[in-house]
């Protein structure tokens, strides 16, 4: 088991696209409660099998397998909660710590997040000038959740 500490934020403007190529993401929950998330990604030709447990704070469990692509696109297409997340990733080298800025499409189309996986609870880091506001303990931003209640329905 291994355990995910991740901060999450807002991006403010584009300036990030400058420092990184997206790759096109498809991710499907087979479960999307609270503790109990079970995710598909297909990512360019790599697929994964998530779990993630319980968070507190900014930490939670989680356990990642790579599955052969053909079953992921199954379930994505049969088993997954529908409609499905869809995204552009970039990943953003910055002091020694990767950036994942996604900018989503669909349901979801306008919200941009950035999220940097840390070391620690406590951990400082350097915040990249397109960075707005955390919203690392707001739900609504975590992926499972925009599924539910996508951001196209925010207004």
């Amino acid at each position: 088991m291994g355990v995910e500490i991740e901060r999450k934020f807002l991006v403010v403007n584009q300036d990030f696209k400058q420092q990184g190529q997206g790759t096109f993401l498809r991710q499907g929950y087979i479960c999307s409660d609270p503790g109990r998330i079970v995710r598909v990604r297909i990512e360019a030709e790599r697929a994964m099998l998530t779990i993630k447990g319980l968070s507190t704070d900014i930490s939670c469990s989680e356990w990642e397998y790579p599955i052969p692509l053909a079953d992921a696109q199954i379930l994505l297409d049969t088993v997954c909660q529908q409609p499905l997340i869809e995204k552009t990733r970039y990943r953003i080298p910055l002091a020694g710590l990767i950036w994942e800025v996604d900018e989503f499409i669909g349901d979801n189309l306008g919200l941009i997040v950035a999220e940097v996986e840390l070391e620690s609870e406590q951990q400082q880091f350097e915040r990249p000038a397109w960075l707005g506001e955390e919203v690392s303990h707001d739900r609504r931003y975590a992926n499972a959740n925009l599924l539910k209640h996508p951001y196209k329905d925010w207004a």
